[in-house]
């Protein structure tokens, strides 16, 4: 008697049918839950929970994207969020084969926390390569200790993930976060920048300027907000980091 094999199952915080931010062209973005990180800046703190969200199988959730399709022109494709994808490594697996069987683009939106070298995790990472055509690639903070201060952890796994696609030259977009009395000092911005300008693999690098959005949800789950009277960054503390880190010099994501 042959074994049915038990269907992958990912669990789905929340779905947005036309992105137009993450990743090249329109894009349908899923949302996994769960999340180890516990980012002061964090807007949606009801991510974190690993055991929440919606059920899909791979199967389930490529069907739902692919009627987008027609909105996707040449550019477009499906990323995939979170909270941190990467804590559902195998159901990754499963859906971009699906996708890039049917001629699909596919980006990982991550801040890298679950890498590491070591077994089974490393496999599994090798294995979705094959599948992910671009990373939106997250780095909090560049000092480690002030890594472990703003989200929980520090970054060892984060930069030990960032050289390696660099090695093997991976695309990425990398993005940061500027938070004042967090990040926004010049000292980790320079550092920053000059660590980005000696990985080989970095198409387009963004500051995403810290906001104030997510605080509903913070009272709503009775949990506290833990940047209380930090307000967003000027805009010439923006300007500035832009040109700290150089941003303007990576432009290879407009022939991507």
């Amino acid at each position: 008697m042959t074994e049915v094999a038990t269907p992958i199952i990912g669990y789905v915080h929340s779905t947005e049918s036309f992105g137009s931010v993450d990743g090249p062209g329109i894009r349908f973005i899923t949302f996994m839950q769960g999340c180890r990180m516990r980012c002061e800046f964090c807007h949606n703190p009801d991510t974190w929970n690993m055991k929440g969200g919606n059920p899909y199988t791979p199967q389930e959730l490529y069907d739902e994207a692919i009627q987008y399709r027609p909105f996707w022109g040449s550019k477009g494709g499906v990323t995939v969020s979170g909270g941190e994808p990467l804590l559902q490594i195998d159901f990754l697996i499963e859906y971009f084969k699906i996708c890039k069987e049917n001629g699909v683009h596919t980006t990982i939106d991550t801040c890298g926390q679950p890498f590491t070298f070591k077994e089974p995790f490393f496999g599994r990472f090798q294995e979705l390569l094959k599948y992910t055509d671009l990373f939106l690639f997250d780095i909090k903070h560049i000092d480690s200790e002030g890594h472990r201060r703003l989200t929980g952890h520090p970054n060892n796994g984060i930069l030990d993930m960032s050289r390696y696609l660099s090695d093997i030259k991976h695309p990425v977009w990398i993005r940061h976060v500027l938070v004042p009395e967090r990040t926004d000092y010049d000292e980790y911005l320079q550092r920053l920048g000059d660590y980005v300008a000696s990985l080989d693999n970095v198409l387009k690098f963004e500051i995403l300027p810290y906001h104030k959005m997510g605080v509903y949800k913070y009272e709503a789950m009775g949990i506290k907000y833990r940047l209380e009277g930090i307000e967003p960054p000027s805009a010439e503390r923006v300007e500035n980091a832009r040109r700290l880190l150089r941003t303007d010099e990576y432009k290879d994501y407009l022939n991507y």
